[in-house]
């Protein structure tokens, strides 16, 4: 339980006044460590010491581009990337927190300034007839010099210092009164200073955390694409096997007819048309959801975008050589990295102002105004009444409150350090491995392209040998079926090296730019 005097308020004094001036020539200090950017135990340079990319479409150290989606040379894509930016709501939604986080860091800068405020007011007061008024001495019709226990429990006369009002002559009134009032807590030991630091250090952290979004959003919307584009080539390609594979089925239920093939060569050429066939709505409902995908990422309702990309387009091819810019810059352009810096200086910042608690607060009040009983005299000199001085107010008892809050922003500090270090350790696993994923799904597609071109030679040779008579039908089916699973493969893995692309941009902070874009800041705040 706390004390009942748990702040002790002191009276002005000459001494007093001369510690405070004596306190203020100090200039004020700010308790709590003061930040440093980090230096992460992990180095970039071990990027520069990686393997070296071996596929066909390498990497070199150029800056990225900052509409990095643009290397693939898609209109359809830039068109959908330029929409997001303005429209995502995920964006928007991180706009409005960084606009709240700068509302407070203007709240907590306040407090580094006098507070000043104005106050009229029109009163009009029935004093009690049997209250302090009856007590006040010199008035009144009814004066005595001297108190008796009769007197004062009648009321009548009670007085101090001689002679008193009586309750009877005491009448209701109007005060009229205005003027300014001003507070300044003078911040001796930085208190306000490291809440406001904190304040400018969150914002700071939303406003990287805003651009992790958006950096997030440019992804989503190419890898969307991106499948949209896989799964309409793979329908190609499911649909020209299925004319090929009704077409054997045709046949061979021709060469039943003629005695040139049993009844088990045409059961299984239907079964294999019919296993084709049955790929195809689960890649018409694919194609949907990503078209609804894009949608939703775009901020629209679902099918807006039906029409416009319902026609099917290739997958967009990555470039000859992709930019990535120096490893060692990577602590600057990802988005996550800087926003769990800024974090970790909010946390150091708090700790501060958590040890500003235990210290007495000195502030200086005033007020100066002018009060009369008639509305005519309200700006005459004799009606001003003012009042300054100082106050001071130190914690006595807090029952370990003050402790365990200086305890907590510590060991936030030391979540927030750890928080950074995982996220710069992570970053550069995700660069890594993104340098290995674009560089062995090129190789994998360079292996599977040659897979196709053999395969369609063998499905040529086996279909014209069956014609002829020189093949049964399983020669036939074999190769249809390879022809088919190496053809989709390839779409596959074509659209690997794509999105292995987008990964690769996303885990090294995309392009990074100062300047957010400012469409989509202006439709934020709408």
């Amino acid at each position: 339980m706390k004390s009942e005097f748990v702040r002790r308020r002191l009276r002005w004094s000459p001494a007093l006044g001369a510690g405070l001036l004596a306190a203020l020539a100090l200039g004020g200090c700010e308790l709590g460590p003061n930040f440093h950017n980090p230096n992460p135990r992990t180095s970039a340079s071990f990027l520069d010491n990686r393997p070296a990319i071996t596929a066909p479409d390498g990497v070199s150290q150029g800056n990225v581009d900052l509409a990095w989606w643009q290397s693939f040379g898609d209109p359809d894509l830039t068109r959908l990337e330029n929409s997001a930016i303005v429209q995502n709501l995920d964006v928007r939604i991180a706009t409005q927190r960084l606009a709240e986080a700068q509302a407070q860091a203007q709240i907590e800068g306040g407090s580094l300034y006098p507070d000043l405020s104005f106050a009229g007011s029109l009163t009009r007061e029935g004093p009690s007839k049997k209250g302090v008024f009856t007590a006040l001495g010199g008035g009144g019709s009814n004066t005595s010099t001297s108190t008796n226990a009769g007197q004062t429990a009648g009321g009548t006369a009670t007085s101090i210092g001689g002679g008193g009002i009586p309750g009877a002559d005491i009448k209701p009134f109007n005060l009229f009164q205005y003027g300014f009032s001003s507070v300044f807590d003078f911040d001796l030991w930085g208190k306000n200073r490291r809440a406001l630091e904190a304040a400018l250090a969150a914002v700071q952290a939303s406003r990287d955390a805003r651009r992790a979004v958006l950096l997030n959003t440019e992804a989503e919307v190419a890898q969307t694409y991106i499948n949209l584009r896989t799964e309409q080539t793979v329908l190609r390609i499911t649909n020209d096997n299925l004319v090929s594979s009704d077409h054997i089925a045709g046949l061979t239920s021709e060469r039943e007819r003629a005695g040139l093939a049993n009844a088990l060569d045409v059961a299984d050429a239907r079964a294999q048309a019919a296993s084709v066939r049955s790929q195809l709505p689960a890649l018409h409902a694919a194609i949907d959801a990503d078209i609804n995908q894009l949608s939703l990422l775009l901020g629209r309702e679902p099918e807006a975008l039906r029409a416009k990309l319902i026609a099917p387009g290739a997958v967009p091819p990555v470039p000859p050589v992709v930019p990535i810019g120096l490893p060692s810059q990577l602590m600057q352009r990802r988005p996550d990295i800087r926003e769990a810096s800024a974090k970790l200086h909010e946390a150091t910042a708090e700790i501060g102002v958590a040890r500003a608690d235990f210290f007495p607060d000195v502030s200086l009040s005033g007020s100066v105004s002018l009060q009369a009983l008639q509305f005519s005299n309200l700006n005459q000199l004799a009606a001003v009444t003012y009042a300054i001085g100082p106050q001071v107010t130190l914690p006595i008892f807090e029952g370990g409150q003050l402790e365990g809050q200086l305890h907590l922003r510590k060991a936030e500090q030391k979540g927030a350090a750890i928080s950074y270090a995982k996220t710069v350790l992570t970053a550069f696993h995700q660069v890594d491995n993104g340098l290995t994923a674009y560089d062995q799904e090129q190789n994998t597609l360079a292996a599977l392209r040659t897979e196709v071109t053999e395969s369609k030679r063998a499905l040529g040779l086996a279909q014209e040998r069956y014609r002829e008579g020189l093949a049964d039908y399983l020669q036939v089916l074999t190769a249809q079926q390879t022809e088919l699973a190496a053809s989709q493969a390839e779409a596959e893995s074509l659209a690997r090296v794509s999105t292995d692309l987008v990964t690769l941009y996303q885990a090294l902070g995309g392009g990074w730019q100062r300047v957010y874009p400012a469409k989509a800041v202006a439709v934020a705040q709408r």
